[in-house]
């Protein structure tokens, strides 16, 4: 077996691919693409994937990007048993649904409040982008009510992409004192592979963009 995933360690999306991984223990490969260096503009990398993004997925001639189809397909393939990813239907779609909110809203609003600061010279989050996370990070309060994880009562892969994304986000320092079911399962996700893995890339994000954020 020849797995690789081409990956950044700040980037939330590609911790989040190689935290499913981690998750379904299967061996990968892990190559690193330095964003900063613009190392994903190289002619071998873009002639791989011509959108030149991370996390990249390539098995044994198989090439896949983004990180959300990444975990789906890593749970198919490899898992031991389907309870990172549910082949019950209703199961399933209530995971798929959480990756999407992840990728369509909670993703997103962290990206449009750090992107600027990163890249644009920003140096202050405007009021508005810190509303707009917050209203987000209610719908996955609501996600948690009553349930230990976002999808149910067992570990899927929504958890290790909602997981990689908000940690990017609690690196800058966002205050979640209002959210107490997040902050409850924030503290459990501490059990899942490669959450330490995850944590040094999370705080290298957070300080990248703390250093450039007015004191």
């Amino acid at each position: 077996m020849s797995l690789k995933l081409y990956h950044f360690p700040i980037s939330g999306p590609s911790r989040g691919a190689l935290l499913a991984a981690r998750s379904i223990g299967v061996p990968i490969k892990v190559e690193i693409v330095d964003l900063f260096k613009k190392e994903q503009l190289k002619e071998s990398f873009i002639k791989l994937n011509p959108q030149h993004c991370v996390p990249t997925l390539e098995d044994d001639g198989f090439v896949l990007w983004e990180s959300r189809a990444i975990a789906c397909y890593l749970a198919d393939k490899f898992a031991r048993d389907d309870q990172l990813y549910p082949k019950d239907l209703e199961r399933r779609a209530v995971v798929n649904q959480r990756l999407y909110f992840d990728s369509s809203s909670l993703y997103v609003k962290i990206r449009a409040i750090c992107f600027p600061i990163l890249f644009l010279g920003e140096t202050e989050i405007k009021q508005n982008l810190k509303d707009d996370l917050n209203t987000t990070l209610g719908f996955l309060e609501q996600f948690l009510s009553g349930n230990k994880w976002v999808a149910g009562d067992s570990v899927t892969i929504a958890d290790t992409s909602i997981y990689s994304s908000l940690s990017s986000i609690l690196a800058v320092g966002w205050d979640i004192s209002k959210f107490p079911n997040i902050e409850r399962w924030v503290k459990d996700c501490a059990s899942l592979p490669g959450y330490e893995e995850n944590e040094e890339g999370a705080k290298a994000f957070g300080e990248a963009v703390k250093k450039n954020l007015k004191q």
